[in-house]
């Protein structure tokens, strides 16, 4: 196969520089743009109005959605950092209209046919690594220079700060925040803002709730919440008798009580 073969267009409207390689297998969408000495390998796929940056290395079996932005230098698909992977077919997939900046890295996951998810609208800033197998929700902020393990969960709308690491199989809860470096050990918590090394529960995610339209009165029972969880001197068996029984039922406060109750099924714990 020629390199002019690899470097042609597969839509109406596709830009490939002329330094860029593309496989044959690969599939891109409507209006692509992949840029200099960027390279796209066997059975990647790449949704419609997708921008490729410079020197960027998409591995086969990658699949980015519609809209997306990749920076310089990122790699997508790589081989996951885990000994127990042994060369099965596996995938990386990232949803629509996610910002990828410039050298993230995203490993696909062990395991045949596994996958690592990145879900739609999510950003990962500069230097970020997410390792095998994570699940990534909608939505996410993660900043600049972030560490995440293999199988991390890190549900919708949650946000970590720069430098933050996470150990494998943690959980991140929807809209969570997580403070700059801090060093996460165990499950942070829905709802709530995390610090400190090792983490700690500091409060609720005030700002992030009310960014997200959570009502006030929702917001004062996850407070209350907080309270009997970390400030009380309860054990959690205790903590959750409490929530149950005098804080006003709601969706918020039955996720935050189920994902404790899942933490704990999994040895996990969370940070008081």
């Amino acid at each position: 196969m020629s390199a002019a073969e690899r470097r042609s267009p597969r839509a109406a409207g596709v830009e490939i520089h002329p330094t860029a390689l593309v496989d044959a297998t690969a599939e891109l969408g409507a209006g692509v743009r992949v840029d200099a000495y960027s390279l796209i390998r066997p059975r990647a796929r790449i949704g419609d109005g997708t921008w490729i940056g410079p020197h960027v290395v998409i591995e086969p079996d990658t699949q980015l959605g519609r809209d997306c932005r990749v920076s310089a230098g990122a790699i997508l698909g790589g081989p996951p950092q885990d000994r127990h992977f042994s060369g099965e077919r596996s995938r990386l997939r990232i949803g629509d209209r996610v910002i990828l900046r410039e050298y993230v890295s995203l490993s696909r996951a062990t395991g045949d046919g596994e996958e690592t998810v990145v879900g739609d609208d999510t950003e990962i800033l500069a230097y970020a690594h997410a390792g095998h197998n994570c699940r990534i929700g909608r939505g996410v902020i993660i900043t600049n220079m972030c560490q995440i393990a293999g199988h991390v969960v890190i549900e919708d709308r949650a946000v970590l700060g720069g430098m933050v690491g996470i150990i494998q199989r943690g959980h991140v809860g929807t809209l969570a925040m997580i403070g700059g470096y801090t060093r996460v050990t165990q499950d942070v918590l829905p709802y709530m803002l995390v610090s400190g090394n090792p983490s700690r529960t500091v409060a609720i995610n005030r700002i992030g709730l009310e960014r997200a339209g959570v009502p006030p009165r929702t917001r004062e029972n996850l407070r209350r919440a907080h309270r009997l969880l970390v400030r009380s001197g309860l054990d959690v068996a205790r903590a959750l008798e409490r929530i149950e029984a005098e804080i006003e039922p709601g969706p918020e406060v039955a996720h935050l009580v189920e994902f404790i109750r899942a933490s704990r099924a999994r040895g996990a714990g969370f940070g008081r």
